[in-house]
């Protein structure tokens, strides 16, 4: 009888502290590095992960680098094979700190936060800040950022023939809505 009440106390202990972690695996990326009168440069990526942990205000978020959909598929290869070299470097990895965050205060009126860390892109790490706006939603907690990524601080290498028609800057936003239970289900399994 112990031994079972134990056990039974032991995973409802493990089930509330993998509640304190939000994930989601179905985050939206969507960049664009356009110019005004050239081919439009745009790419949508819909399977990042987003890991929230309210407790230390840890914002994490990855993608990989091959799962960025292009409308034209050569663009797409030029970009995988050529500018951000997937097969070397094949994901991109956001952690920081969402400043003055807590889960108490998360409602449905939609909140900005200060978000600050270090992005990890093409063997290369910068330290970004962004702002991020954060709500509670029916499926859990929405998590909205934009941020533009300048290409010579991850040394991509854009060819002289095209540069004048890819923008030195990528703007970047990301939109995911992360749940308790996802994380729950992957820490009890």
């Amino acid at each position: 009888m112990k031994r079972t009440t134990l056990l039974i106390l032991f995973f409802t202990a493990f089930s509330l502290l993998a509640q304190d972690k939000f994930k989601t695996t179905t985050a939206v990326v969507n960049f664009e590095a356009s110019v005004p009168f050239f081919e439009e440069v745009k790419a949508v990526n819909k399977l990042g992960t987003i890991i929230l942990e309210p407790e230390t205000s840890t914002l994490i978020c990855t993608v990989v680098i091959k799962d960025f959909r292009f409308k034209m598929d050569l663009m797409e290869e030029h970009f995988n094979e050529n500018y951000i070299e997937s097969h070397r470097y094949p994901k991109a990895v956001f952690k920081g700190k969402v400043q003055k965050f807590d889960l108490k205060n998360v409602d449905e009126i939609e909140k900005e936060y200060d978000v600050k860390g270090k992005l990890y892109l093409h063997g290369k790490s910068k330290i970004i800040e962004m702002k991020a706006l954060i709500k509670r939603v029916p499926d859990g907690i929405q998590i909205s950022c934009n941020y533009p990524i300048s290409v010579s601080d991850f040394n991509i290498e854009i060819p002289s023939v095209v540069a004048s028609k890819i923008s030195q800057t990528a703007n970047t936003n990301l939109l995911g809505v992360v749940k308790s239970e996802d994380m729950k289900y992957l820490t009890l399994k």
